[in-house]
């Protein structure tokens, strides 16, 4: 059984900092790209960071380039976003999501709720 569990969602103000963890288990982690996408109330889901499953390579959405940035652990089966300047905008549920590439997901997690408001 294939879980993804996320983690360090919360609540910030603008140009805060939030750190979000995913945990996988079920997969052979090392064999996965893995990835983060967000949907905001009312829009469509969206790609905000995906890495290769050696982590040499990764993928930003433009709208978060240079501020948050996506690793993983192989030894730990973990990935993370970290996501620094946060604006209004970037309030969303984030998702972990687990593919056998870079372009394709196979596995999602529940999701963890990002706000960033005064």
């Amino acid at each position: 059984q294939v879980q993804l569990v996320e983690s360090g969602g919360g609540l910030v103000q603008p140009g805060g900092s939030l750190r979000l963890s995913c945990a996988a288990s079920g997969i052979i982690f090392r064999f996965y790209a893995m990835g983060w996408y967000r949907q905001a109330p009312g829009k469509q889901r969206e790609l905000v960071a995906v890495v290769s499953a050696s982590g040499a390579s990764t993928n930003y959405a433009d709208s978060v380039k240079g501020r948050f940035t996506i690793s993983r652990d192989n030894t730990k089966n973990t990935v993370f976003l970290q996501m620094n300047s946060l604006k209004p905008e970037d309030t969303a549920t984030y998702y972990c999501t687990a593919g056998p590439t870079m372009r394709e997901v196979a596995y999602w997690g529940q999701g963890t709720q990002v706000a960033a408001s005064s």
